[in-house]
This record gives C-alpha cells, sequence and structure tokens, in this order.
C-alpha cells in the first residue's frame, strides 16, 4: 500500500473516531502510533527504533519525559511531543521539544495533537529548534505537496540531510501560501491598492480599493479555474486516442430512478473502485461515490451529484470514460479495458483538485 492510501486510510479513521477520544494517551493510542508505525515505518514496540516516555534529564529539569524518541542506526532522530485531538498545537505547546532537542541528536521534531503535525528542525541556529514547522499535515486536509516529504522521513528512506536541506524552501513556501490564502480571502489594502494600480488609470481612492479588492478575488478564481482546465485538457489529449469528438451531453445532473431500473455492473465497480484509487493521491477515498443510473455510472466528489469526476458509459459493445473539465464539459474517451482509467488519473485528479479550490 503505497503512503498516499495509508495516510487516507489513518485519514478515514480518524473522521470515525475522534469524537470517542477523551484523553492525551489515548489519542497516542489510536491515532499517533499508527502514524508512527504505518506512515513512518518504524515499530512502535521495538524499544530500539521507538522509545516512550523517552527520559532525558536537563540541568535542574529533572524526570520529564518526550512522548517519544525515534531512532535509527542507534541515533535518535526524531522527537515526538503528543497532545489531545482537538488540541492547538500552539509554540507554547512545545517547550520539551524545545528543551530536548538541542541536547539529543534529533534533526526532527514533531508536534502532534493526532490529526494535525507540525515538524520543525533547526534551520535557523545550528541544534536550536525553530519556533515555526518547516511542514505542516492536517490529515482531515491532507495537502498533495506534502506527500513527497512525508516519504523522507520513513525509515526505508531516512535522509536527514536531504530533509533539512529541503526543509528551508519547504518553510518559507508553505508561509508564502498561507500568506496569499489570506490575501486572496480576507483582502490587503496593500495588494489590492498594488493591482489596481497596475490596471487602473486613475486615482486610487478607497472606493476603487473597495472595488478591487472584490474584483481581485474573481479574477484569481478565474485564473485558477483556467489553470486547471489546461491541466485537465492537456492530460486527455496526452493521452493515446485523445477525446472522443461527438459532442458533449449536457446534462450535470444525476438522475434519480428507482433501483429495480438500474444494475449496476462488475465492471462499473471495479472502475468505481479504480478511481477511488487514484482519488487518494489527493482525498481521502471516502469521498469518492458511486451513483447508477440507466444511461451511466456516475463517480461523483462527496456524493454530490453537482460534482461529477467522471462517468462510465459501459452498456455498449464500446466502453466510454467520461471526463470534465472546469466549466463540466462532457468529454467521452474510448478505453478497451478498466486498466485504461489509470491512464487518464491526471486528468481526474485535477478535476477533484477543482472542486476542493472551488
Amino acid at each position: 500500500m503505497e503512503i498516499s492510501e495509508k495516510l487516507a486510510a489513518l485519514s478515514g479513521k480518524i473522521k470515525s473516531q475522534s469524537h470517542m477520544i477523551q484523553t492525551e494517551e489515548a489519542t497516542k493510542a489510536a491515532f499517533v502510533m499508527p502514524f508512527i508505525s504505518n506512515i513512518l515505518g518504524y515499530d512502535v514496540f521495538d524499544p530500539e527504533e521507538v522509545t516512550p516516555e523517552y527520559i532525558c534529564d536537563i540541568g535542574t529539569k529533572k524526570g520529564e519525559k518526550i512522548d517519544y524518541a525515534i531512532k535509527k542506526d542507534n541515533n535518535i532522530q526524531i522527537l515526538i511531543e503528543c497532545k489531545k485531538i482537538g488540541e492547538s498545537l500552539s509554540i507554547n505547546h512545545a517547550m520539551q521539544l524545545f528543551r530536548y532537542f538541542h541536547v539529543t541528536s534529533a534533526r526532527v521534531a514533531i508536534l502532534t495533537n493526532g490529526q494535525c503535525y507540525k515538524f520543525f528542525t533547526d534551520l535557523d541556529t545550528p541544534n536550536k529548534m525553530d519556533e515555526k514547522p518547516f511542514l505542516e499535515l492536517d490529515l482531515l486536509d491532507i495537502d498533495e505537496y506534502a506527500i513527497p516529504e512525508i516519504i523522507k522521513l520513513n525509515k526505508k528512506t531516512f535522509d536527514v540531510e536531504s530533509i533539512v536541506n529541503a526543509a528551508g524552501e519547504l518553510k518559507y513556501v508553505s508561509q508564502i501560501k498561507k500568506v496569499i490564502g489570506l490575501i486572496l480571502n480576507e483582502g490587503d489594502d496593500d495588494f489590492t491598492k498594488y493591482i489596481a494600480s497596475k490596471v487602473y488609470d486613475g486615482v486610487v481612492t478607497q472606493k476603487v480599493r473597495e472595488l478591487f479588492s472584490v474584483l481581485i478575488k474573481k479574477g484569481a478564481t478565474q485564473y485558477l479555474n483556467d489553470q486547471l482546465n489546461i491541466r485537465l485538457k492537456n492530460a486527455m489529449f496526452n493521452t493515446s486516442g485523445g477525446p472522443d469528438e461527438s459532442p458533449p451531453e449536457k446534462e450535470t445532473a444525476i438522475e434519480a430512478l428507482d433501483d429495480d431500473d438500474i444494475e449496476t455492473t462488475e465492471d462499473e465497480i471495479n472502475g468505481y473502485l479504480i478511481v477511488k484509487a487514484i482519488a487518494s493521491k489527493s482525498v481521502s477515498p471516502s469521498r469518492v461515490a458511486i451513483r447508477d443510473s440507466k444511461s451511466y455510472c456516475a463517480i461523483l466528489f462527496d456524493n454530490n451529484n453537482r460534482k461529477p469526476i467522471c462517468r462510465f458509459r459501459f452498456n455498449t459493445a464500446q466502453k466510454y470514460l467520461s471526463l470534465f473539465d472546469s466549466d463540466k464539459k462532457e468529454l467521452k474517451i474510448a478505453i478497451d479495458e478498466l486498466d485504461d482509467i489509470y491512464a487518464h488519473a491526471d486528468a481526474i485528479l485535477a478535476t477533484i483538485e477543482g472542486y476542493l479550490v472551488a
């Protein structure tokens, strides 16, 4: 099973069980230990690999414990401090990590509540843990760009120098993304004034800034949709055969039919499982749903008939896979066998990503 699939499985577990978890110890047992074992690849029951309640006396601080110390090649490489699921992960919760970081050989420290993980290293000052994480992972909102960095932390591929070298760029890219998100979602007067000055010939008054704050959001949304549309079309046309040139059908909703009128075939079920596997690279597979009708079998995002991922038209001798661009226009592609669906993975992921940013 790929790391992305394991992350998706753990995400599903958190969704279904987090409401039952009331303590830090329960959080560690239910969510953190599976993360260490399944995602990072360490044996949580082997003290040569994972030491729970690791003690490291520092000056007058005696008997303090860090929740987990992970070892590789007999050296401590990763320290983990845990909080109860649902608790905030402010820097104030990382005091023990700060103290232990500079007296052990660890280069990576993790602060987690079982759902969110913050990864720290010592970019600013050698042997002193940074105050800002270089990577953040939310298992209920997995960023696909974080997955390659998580893989670097896995026991089989662990390379501390590679991790630290990449951490600097990751740290600033992560912060830049947050700033851009804040600017686009909440607005920023200086940014609005700057953009307005590039396209507006008059004096940028307060009224003009208010107008442009709205227009910038619209422009940014349309730009992102255009980029997704380009990616989707490129993915479609770069595959063998290209899309069917017949006019797309106009319907975007799924008709409600009696179950007695519909027979979901084995091919449709297997195709659905393939799409779920593809989608797991970006989202939890549980967000991919199947809804059959007489004319086609729809694969939907969040079981929303206005968010089609693709359609299977398998009721004729020639099977067709229908994909959608950002305007919900349907493009039918002839396929010979179910495995051909994998050739259109990029297009499927692009459609899903479009719904995530909408």
